[in-house]
């Protein structure tokens, strides 16, 4: 599978303040095909009902944002989860760690805003950001 994988700020930047976004992510995300994973879904759903980020009704926002953005849902498996273990230990934030993971299990190019994912770049990790 090719295409695009947004990360968790990269998804809410696109459905809150797009114009925030680089050049370079807006490309992708229009180029697509674009995925938006569980993964995010998951760690949108865990912020929002600890009051850390504001996305209305967590549990509407993941279809909302897959309508709105033109994206495809990305469910997780176990060959993603198996791919973390092949990671280094560059930051240990678990959601970062597996939608890099599940980027290398997919083929896709992980799109981003963070600045520890592209110390992740290699032959099989492809970042945008």
């Amino acid at each position: 599978m090719k295409g695009y994988l947004l990360d968790t700020n990269v998804a809410l930047l696109a459905m809150s303040t797009p114009e925030l976004l680089s050049a370079p992510v807006k490309a992708a995300i229009e180029k697509g095909p674009a995925f938006l994973s569980v993964v995010v879904y998951w760690e949108v759903t865990i912020k929002s009902t600890k009051g850390m980020i504001d996305v209305g009704d967590p549990r509407q926002w993941f279809t909302h944002s897959l309508d709105a953005l033109g994206l495809r849902p990305l469910l997780l498996r176990p060959e993603h989860i198996a791919a973390i273990s092949s990671l280094p230990p560059i930051h240990q934030d678990p959601f970062d760690r597996a939608l890099i993971a599940q980027s290398i299990a997919e083929d896709m190019t992980l799109v981003t805003t963070d600045g520890a994912i592209p110390n992740y770049a290699s032959d099989t990790v492809r970042v945008v950001r």
